[in-house]
């Protein structure tokens, strides 16, 4: 595997999780800069796992040689950082989501066809032994027609995490709520399961918090272009905080994933009858079908799975699991929620 200069660009709470990543990974990557607009918390950071601090990464890039930046601003200035990069000539890994509306996701895919280079967008989730086994028993018939599917957060945020940071619960920089911050992975998981979505319908609200212009709770529903139909929950208001569990039907099996856990798995091999019965059981299940992580939102052994497909991807050995159009798919899901909760209607999804 080759060798890359990794530069990180945001040294808030996930900017030092990737960080962790990258030393995990240090035969294959070397962080040699750290940029945030706190000076301090960048020094702190490249003290702690290596590099130079700068304020900017446009410093940063003008000082060291670079070739992967790792984007962990706030959601809000995603693209402009995840373009700059690009500009610049680099590959870009993005923290999840890509960015908050679907023109703005595309101008990153414009940006990265100019530069052929490579982006991924974090969706670890893809990655846990779960989501796997899971995906690979519809790809494969085993779930038969898969008809629909649950994506629900059940979490509790208090009022102080709002409140740590003037850009938390802001459209401009937090994109949304409860489903663009904390449910945008178990919806990409949705996506992963039940294919393309063509339409939603949903109502939001902010229920529990004050100083707040983003929902703390979102309801909805999904129609696949396949037929399939999903419900979509998410709430930052279940006190004192339950999981995120994502299910999944299909006409030979079904599944459900409990904080990242195969709570249940029922597949039918391709070519055998189905037993008709009113209520199922599950199949036996190993310990490689859960991994460590109960936060979707919490760092696991799975992204440093996505890590290693992205520097497979780059040297030519894998196919990239997670690219731009993938996350913008989950993006154009949830902010056609948003419009739809706004105008009281469906709105189609392009």
């Amino acid at each position: 595997m080759s060798s890359y200069r990794v530069a990180l660009a945001g040294a808030g709470v996930i900017g030092r999780h990737h960080a962790m990543v990258i030393s995990q990974l240090a035969s294959a990557l070397e962080l040699v800069a750290v940029a945030d607009v706190v000076p301090s918390r960048a020094a702190a950071l490249a003290a702690e796992r290596g590099g130079r601090p700068y304020a900017s990464l446009g410093e940063a890039l003008a000082a060291e040689e670079v070739d992967i930046v790792v984007v962990c601003t706030p959601t809000g200035l995603h693209g402009e950082v995840a373009i700059e990069a690009l500009a610049a000539g680099k590959h870009v890994i993005v923290e999840k989501p890509a960015e908050i509306t679907v023109a703005r996701t595309d101008e990153i895919i414009r940006a990265r066809d100019k530069a052929d280079k490579m982006v991924t967008v974090i969706s670890q989730h893809r990655f846990d032994p779960s989501t796997v086994r899971v995906l690979d028993a519809i790809s494969s018939g085993q779930f038969g027609r898969v008809s629909s599917g649950i994506a629900s957060i059940d979490w509790w945020r208090g009022q102080s995490y709002y409140d740590s940071g003037d850009w938390r619960g802001t459209w401009e920089l937090d994109g949304g709520g409860a489903l663009m911050n904390q449910g945008v992975h178990t919806v990409d998981l949705l996506v992963a399961a039940l294919g393309k979505p063509v339409e939603v319908f949903a109502y939001t609200g902010t229920l529990a918090h004050a100083r707040i212009e983003v929902e703390d709770v979102a309801t909805g529903v999904v129609r696949f272009e396949s037929g399939a139909l999903g419900v979509l929950h998410a709430t930052t208001s279940a006190y004192p905080g339950l999981s995120a569990r994502l299910q999944v039907h299909g006409d030979r099996g079904s599944a459900v994933i409990d904080n990242d856990e195969l709570a249940f798995f029922h597949a039918t091999p391709v070519g055998e009858p189905i037993e008709e019965r009113l209520m199922g059981t599950t199949q036996a299940l190993s310990a490689a079908d859960s991994s460590v992580a109960a936060d979707p939102g919490a760092l696991s052994d799975a992204h440093r799975l996505q890590y290693l497909n992205f520097l497979g991807a780059l040297d030519g050995t894998e196919r990239l699991v997670v690219d731009l159009e993938t996350n913008r798919q989950s993006i154009a899901v949830i902010t056609g929620a948003y419009e739809s909760a706004r105008t009281g209607k469906p709105v189609r999804l392009a």
